[in-house]
């Protein structure tokens, strides 16, 4: 699916560190306030980053597992954001399914990244062209600085029409 333009301004938005900053504080406070930054975003694939901070840890010395969600969340999250930013027909979404693995101690910074990307796209797609909703699972790999995998999220998107008001 080629992006269009409304997407490629969303990229610009979110690419930018001020107005990411902005973005975060008015639709995801908690992810400002825990410091998720993304770190890179193209048609097919995000990286959102997580660093082990004062407002992050857990008493294990580590990044708080439902942190290192919400990074895992916004890395294919942001796609689907991307994809439906000013789309018509509207289309909305939500997680209705979220599972875990942790592998490694989460310290430092931890990137994680979501590849789905065509897979978004197309349910997407589907989704305004039928009416009919939509369900796919993306992945999302955390990994530390040294490369080592410490989580992978299964997150479960539901994508539906939108049905138009009449005033």
């Amino acid at each position: 699916m080629p992006i269009s333009t409304a997407s490629a301004a969303f990229m610009k938005i979110v690419s930018n560190p001020v107005k990411l900053k902005l973005f975060l504080f008015k639709h995801l406070p908690m992810a400002y306030l825990a410091g998720l930054r993304i770190k890179s975003i193209t048609e097919t694939e995000a990286q959102v980053t997580v660093a082990y901070t004062y407002l992050t840890k857990n008493p294990f010395k580590s990044i708080y597992f439902a942190c290192l969600g919400m990074a895992a969340e916004l890395a294919s999250g942001v796609m689907s954001m991307m994809y439906l930013h000013k789309a018509e027909p509207s289309v909305s979404m939500l997680v209705v399914n979220m599972q875990a693995e942790f592998t490694k101690k989460a310290v430092g910074v931890i990137t994680f990244t979501c590849s789905d990307g065509d897979k978004i796209a197309n349910a997407i797609q589907q989704t305004q062209a039928t009416g009919n909703g939509s369900t796919i699972e993306t992945i999302s790999v955390g990994r530390n600085e040294q490369g080592e995998e410490v989580a992978r999220f299964r997150i479960t998107w539901s994508y539906k029409a939108r049905k138009k008001s009449y005033s």
